[in-house]
This record gives structure tokens, sequence and C-alpha cells, in this order.
């Protein structure tokens, strides 16, 4: 099998990441999950786990806990998604992808063979985030990593990554309004779907929450004896010094569960990575209760180092364009405020691309205000909403495209050297404008600076 012929093959397999609407808890079943990665010999059973889930900042704060964890010189595995321009990118080892050779491998030796067994009609067929998972299971324990951390795909109970039994620790990043059609309409039902990562007798870290959703995290952790640390109770951060320059890195210091960091260099842009950042140091502290001590050095140069494509992230200067991946209201909001504290510009050119399951009318309500330009358009995928229906949620005047290139073509035209491109509303819309600018960055798959 060939990387060309994988990619046909997964892409032939059913993708809820691409449809806008379908029945979550009738399609996501992580009995089936369960059943496929048995039938692979179980591979997840092997490996050192650290599960994170959360609406906002789990990619981010997965990113800092495996670059501590490499920094400390362990072999890291990391799995995230979505991915911005690669399926590779979702799997990697100490910030290497997996090769094309080995993804190809892995699901013509060990994945499809099994796959070829299941009735295609019936309720076992996986689903791609499901083979994809079980692909990353496989990778990880083939290349015997020290650890394994694990970002969940969406929700958390249901989510494929759940299959592992007995994680090191977990950690809930900040929960707000997202999939609301699938998790539910409130902040205790989709708190409820986050929680379910949670296992007995474990070690849990949880963001800065809204009191209700603390309430849910709370009472599942006492349910289950699971030891309970909150940034903001149990551990705290404090802002040392935030430049108006993105070439300058933040500096903050946090107060741990076990010990004190004073004077930390974030690679992350934006207030809302200290709580991130905190919440990450939480998982990494949590593996001194297995005798794993993680060095105040590896910590530092850890947060320092870290990459993460696609969150504020500077593509090209002069002017300045930055991409995003804000996809609620609450990401929006500190987006918002991150380009206040971040960047200087004369006029702020927003090109803006939601997808349909998403709260619209709260990123917009974030976006407009700071907007001078506001360009509209769409991903290339079916749950990309139109541009304009998106116009239905501004009142400002909006420059209406039918593709991501067609609206970045457009910003650049409008744009002077002193202004600033924000690019932001879906990773999808991200991930296409990386792509067309893959050839000028360092990267043969994924960006530059980040």
């Amino acid at each position: 099998m060939t990387y060309k012929e994988a990619l046909k093959y997964l892409d032939s397999l059913i993708d809820y990441e691409k449809i806008d609407s379908y029945d979550y808890k009738e399609s996501v079943k992580l009995e089936r999950m369960n059943n496929f990665i048995e039938r692979l010999g179980n591979p997840h059973l092997d490996l050192n786990c650290i599960h994170i889930a959360g609406t906002k900042g789990k990619g981010s704060t997965s990113a800092m806990v495996a670059s501590v964890l490499k920094e400390a010189g362990y072999k890291v595995g990391l799995y995230t998604s979505p991915h911005l321009i690669s399926f590779r990118e979702r799997i990697r080892i100490n910030d290497e992808l997996i090769s094309e050779e080995d993804l190809s491998r892995i699901l013509e030796d060990k994945i499809s063979p099994v796959i070829e067994n299941i009735d295609k009609e019936s309720d076992d067929y996986p689903t791609f985030f499901e083979v994809y998972t079980a692909l990353a299971f496989s990778y990880f324990k083939e290349k015997k990593v020290d650890f394994c951390v694990l970002e969940v795909g969406m929700g958390g109970r249901l989510d494929a990554t759940n299959v592992i039994k007995k994680p090191f620790c977990c950690g809930i990043t900040q929960i707000s309004y997202e999939h609301t059609q699938k998790l539910g309409n409130t902040l205790e039902e989709i708190a409820a779907q986050k929680a379910g990562i949670i296992k007995d007798d474990n070690i849990c870290i949880s963001s800065i929450q809204e009191d209700s959703v603390l309430n849910i995290i709370r009472k599942v952790c006492g349910e289950r004896n699971t030891r309970l640390y909150e940034v903001g109770s149990d551990l705290y951060f404090k802002e040392e010094r935030l430049e108006r320059d993105p070439g300058s890195k933040p500096v903050f210091s946090v107060t741990g569960i076990l010990n004190e960091y004073p004077s930390l260099e974030l690679g992350l842009l934006g207030r809302h990575q200290f709580i991130n950042a905190t919440t990450a140091i939480g998982l990494i502290e949590s593996l001194r209760f297995y005798d794993i001590i993680i060095r105040d050095e590896a910590v530092k140069q850890g947060l320092k180092n870290v990459q993460w494509p696609g969150r504020l992230q500077i593509i090209q200067r002069d002017p300045c364009m930055v991409l995003d991946g804000a996809q609620n209201r609450a990401s929006a909001r500190a987006l918002r405020e991150a380009v206040r504290d971040f960047f200087t510009y004369k006029k702020l050119i927003l090109v803006l691309g939601i997808s349909k399951d998403k709260d619209i009318k709260g990123i917009c309500g974030e976006l407009e205000p700071v907007s001078d330009e506001i360009i509209l358009t769409k991903a290339d995928l079916p749950r990309a909403e139109e541009p304009g229906v998106l116009k239905g949620f501004i009142e400002k005047k909006t420059t209406l495209t039918s593709s991501v290139q067609e609206a970045i073509n457009i910003a650049k035209d409008m744009a002077r050297p002193s202004d600033l491109i924000l690019v932001t509303g879906s990773l999808f819309v991200v991930g296409e404008v990386l792509k067309k600018y893959d050839n000028i960055l360092n990267h043969s798959e994924i960006t530059c600076q980040r």
C-alpha cells in the first residue's frame, strides 16, 4: 500500500469531522472502538498515557505536556486532531510526524486485515477517527514510547481515545459551549461528557472553570475516588511580562501542586495560554505520585520551546498575517484580547470562515467590533457554513468570497504594510491557508513560526 493508497483508504471511511449533521449518541459508540481495538490486540494497554479533554486549550495543553516530557529526555507520542495540512500531523513522536512509510505499512499490515473481516453494514464497522486512533496506538507501541499524550477528539465519554483503561492522569481544560447539538445544550451536559474521561483511583487536573462545570467535575472525581487539583485553587499563575510585541515571549510564574516555577517563558501567545500552561504543569507534577520526577529545567525549556501551529501563528509580515483556529465564542474572545495585547496595527482585516455546527453568532459578536474590514469565506468541506449565512450575523459591511484563496487574495490587496490580516473561525480555513504558504515555511507539511 502506497501512501497515496493509504490516504484513499482512510478517506473511504465515514468521517464525522466532515459531516455537519448526525445523531452523535447513535453514531459514536465507545463499544465499537473497544471491539475494534481488541481485534488488534489491545496495543493501547501497553502505553503510559496522559489523557486531555476540554473545549478550548486541549491541543495547546497536550503540546505543552509533550514538549516538557521531551525536554526531560523521554520519547513522547502525541496524538491530536484535527490536522491542518496532513493526516500525519495527528501522530508524532518528539515533534516528528509519523512517516508516510510507517503510516502506510501499519494500515496495510495491521489495520486493514482486521477491518476486512468486519461487516461493512454492521454497527461494528469502524469510522475514520477510530481507525486513526487505533493506528496511533499501534505506532506508539511499536516505537516503544515512554509516554503517550492523548487529546480527545470530541466530548470525552464516547470518544475513541477513551478506550484507555488507566492513564497516569487526565486533564480537563476550559469548558465552554461547543457542539451543543451533540454534547448537550447546557454547560453541565457538556461537562458531563468531558468528565467521562476521568477514571477510578486516578488524578485529574482541571483548568479554571465555571462553577457549574466544576461541580460536575468534582462530583465525578468524588464518585471515582480520583484526586482533583484545580487551577485557581490548588495551582496558581501570575503574569510577569507581556509586551506588545509578537516576537517577545510572555513571561509568567506558577505555584504548582508541589513546586514553584518562577519566570517561565512561554512559546505560545495569549494570556489564555497561561491557564493552559498551568494545567500542563499540574499534569507533569502528577507524575511524581508515580515516582516520576520531571526536573524544573525541563519544565522551563519545554514551555519555552513548545510549538503548536494554527494558534496565533504569524506566517507573514508587512502586512502581518496571523492564523488562529478560534472555533467558539470563548476562544474568539481570547483571540480578540490576544490581538489587542500583542499586535500593533492601523487596520485589522478579518478573514472569517466558520463551520455550521459552531456558535456563529458568538464568534461574530466577539470579532466584528475589533475588525475594520471583514471578508467572509468557507473551507472546502460540507460542514463549512456559506458566507451569505455568516453575513446575517454581522452588521458591518462585508465582502463575500467562495473560497479561502479568494479571501486571502482580497485581504492582501486591501492591506497596507502596517495592517493586520487575521484569519480565523475554523481550523479547516487555517489549514487551507497553511497549505498555500507551505512552500515558504520551514517544514514540508507544517508551518514554521508557531
